[in-house]
C-alpha cells in the first residue's frame, strides 16, 4: 500500500489498520466490507498499487467484472507486481459476454511496450546517457588527458543508449497523449450513432470489455472497440482507466 494525498483523514497506522480489516473481511469473505474499506483508503489518498489490485479481486469474486477489470487495470497502470494481476485480468475477461469478432489477441504494440517498462525510469535512463555522454564528448575537446580511447568508448556508449531510450521516452508520450483507455462498467451499455437520447444503437457492451475513449459531447463519450468498431456511450457507463 503506498501514501498519495492524505489530507490527514487517516494517519499511516490508521490507514494500514484498515487495510489489514478490508483485507481480513475479503478472507472471510464478506466482500461488502473488504471493497468499503479499500475504497475508503483510496478516497482518502492511501491507494496505489497493492489497494487496487486488492479492491479489484474483491469486485472478481463479488462478480462486478466492469469494476474488477478496471481496478485490475489501473494496478497494472501504476506498476503492480502482484503474482496473479494478469492471471485475475485474465479470468476476468474470460467471464465477459463481449467476445469482439475480429479483436486482436494482443494490445497494440506501443502500448505494450509502454506498459512493460516504467516511464519514469525511462526518462532518468535517457537524461542520464545524453548527459553523461555529451559531456565526455566536450571534456575529449576542452582537456588533453580526456582524449584517450576510454572517454571516446565511454562517450560512444552512452550516446548510443540514449537512443533507443529516446525513442521509447517518445512512446511513452505518444500513448500518454493519444491512447485513452477505459472499461465498461455498467452491465449493458448502448453505443450510438450520435451523442444523444434515442439515436440509432450501433451495437451494445457489456462489462469488462476494455475499449478506447476518442471523444466526449456533453454526458456522452465516443468509444472505439478492439475491432475498431466506434460509437456514443453515455459516459456513467465507461470509467477511464
Amino acid at each position: 500500500m503506498s501514501t498519495e494525498t492524505t489530507q490527514g483523514y487517516y494517519s499511516p497506522d490508521e490507514a494500514q489498520a484498515l487495510f489489514q480489516q478490508a483485507n481480513e473481511a475479503y478472507a472471510r469473505e464478506d466482500y461488502t466490507a473488504a471493497r468499503e474499506g479499500y475504497d475508503k483508503l483510496l478516497a482518502h489518498g492511501f491507494g496505489g498499487p497493492d489497494v487496487l489490485y486488492n479492491l479489484g479481486t474483491t469486485h472478481l469474486a463479488h462478480g462486478d467484472l466492469g469494476r474488477a477489470v478496471l481496478s485490475l487495470e489501473r494496478a497494472r497502470k501504476q506498476g503492480g507486481k502482484a503474482p496473479d494481476l494478469e492471471s485475475n485480468l485474465a479470468l476476468a475477461r474470460a467471464r465477459q459476454v463481449d467476445k469482439v469478432v475480429g479483436a486482436t489477441a494482443d494490445e497494440p504494440f506501443l502500448s505494450r511496450v509502454t506498459a512493460a517498462t516504467d516511464g519514469a525510469m525511462v526518462s532518468w535512463v535517457f537524461l542520464g546517457a545524453w548527459l553523461v555522454g555529451f559531456a565526455l564528448v566536450l571534456a575529449r575537446r576542452a582537456w588533453p588527458w580526456a582524449r584517450g580511447t576510454v572517454t571516446a568508448v565511454l562517450a560512444g556508449l552512452c550516446l548510443t543508449a540514449a537512443v533507443p531510450a529516446g525513442a521509447l521516452l517518445a512512446a511513452h508520450v505518444w500513448v500518454h497523449q493519444n491512447v485513452h483507455e477505459a472499461v465498461i462498467v455498467s452491465p449493458t451499455v448502448a453505443a450510438r450513432e450520435l451523442p444523444r437520447d434515442g439515436a440509432r444503437s450501433l451495437f451494445e457492451v457489456h462489462a469488462g470489455l476494455k475499449v478506447q475513449t476518442l471523444d466526449e459531447s456533453g454526458r456522452f463519450v465516443r468509444i472505439r472497440l478492439p475491432n475498431g468498431l466506434e460509437g456514443w456511450a453515455e459516459r456513467d457507463g465507461v470509467a477511464d482507466i
